[in-house]
């Protein structure tokens, strides 16, 4: 978990208002899920109005979201994308690309590995295995979280109420095959059974014809920082094969960020 910076520096910050800001989003990012602005004043020992001020100032650049039923805060969108774009730039390819290639080898067919970019997936590592059908998931692509076993590994992993944030109705939900979730209950259905056997699954929601199996990759704060999936032609495929290979490779990737 990341720690709590509770505790006032040993030097007084010549920008007081910075400092505040990235306590407060480290503070937020080490939580399980949303927080109330007076439990952020409370443990970072801050006035309470200047979190207010400070939350709306972030909130307007997409750093944070209010959840203004459950009069809570959490990260927002841009929030991930400062996290994706670290995690393109060093730790999380380098380390993910191995195991990637090394599953694409074993079970015969194409893998990738990707990261959560505001509603969608941003595919940072691809490996095609021979022959297999020609993919969509080009490392660069973006694609729909909630049509991808990726994407749908991810959500699973976040609060509920930052899912409902980024799917709020009906219209969040672009459409590519004809299949899939359209609505944010039917989306909850999806995440529930995910939650429930640890993997996620898609079957002719990207492609026509096209399968998937993803599971998550969680960072030290518990948050969802990639998934791995792999991704197949037609039936005639072990499937449990596959969800146990992809499960073990998200696991030993897990593992090698927390050392």
């Amino acid at each position: 978990m990341i720690p709590d910076d509770s505790s006032a520096a040993s030097d007084a910050p010549q920008v007081p208002a910075a400092d505040q800001t990235l306590r407060i989003l480290r503070y937020l990012a080490g939580r399980p899920a949303p927080v109330a602005a007076s439990a952020i004043a409370r443990d970072l020992g801050l006035p309470r109005s200047s979190v207010y001020h400070l939350l709306a100032a972030m909130a307007a650049h997409g750093f944070v979201l209010h959840l203004q039923e459950d009069r809570r805060w959490g990260l927002g969108t841009s929030a991930f994308e400062l996290a994706g774009g670290y995690a393109r730039q060093q730790p999380l390819a380098r380390l993910g690309r191995p195991l990637v290639a090394a599953l694409s080898d074993r079970l015969g067919e194409s893998a990738h590995l990707a990261v959560m970019s505001g509603g969608d997936v941003l595919y940072i590592v691809e490996e095609r295995a021979p022959r297999r059908p020609a993919l969509v998931t080009d490392v660069g692509v973006r694609l729909p979280a909630h049509l991808t076993a990726s994407g749908r590994a991810m959500l699973a992993a976040l609060p509920r109420e930052q899912v409902r944030a980024l799917y709020p109705t009906a219209s969040s939900f672009p459409d590519r095959t004809g299949v899939g979730p359209r609505t944010p209950r039917e989306l909850r259905e999806v995440l529930r059974e995910v939650r429930a056997r640890g993997y996620a699954t898609e079957d002719s929601e990207v492609a026509d014809g096209l399968r998937s199996v993803g599971a998550v990759v969680r960072d030290r704060a518990g948050w969802p920082a990639a998934a791995v999936a792999v991704t197949w032609a037609g039936d005639a495929v072990d499937q449990s094969e596959l969800v146990d290979a992809v499960r073990a490779t998200a696991a030993t990737l897990e593992a090698r960020l927390l050392r």
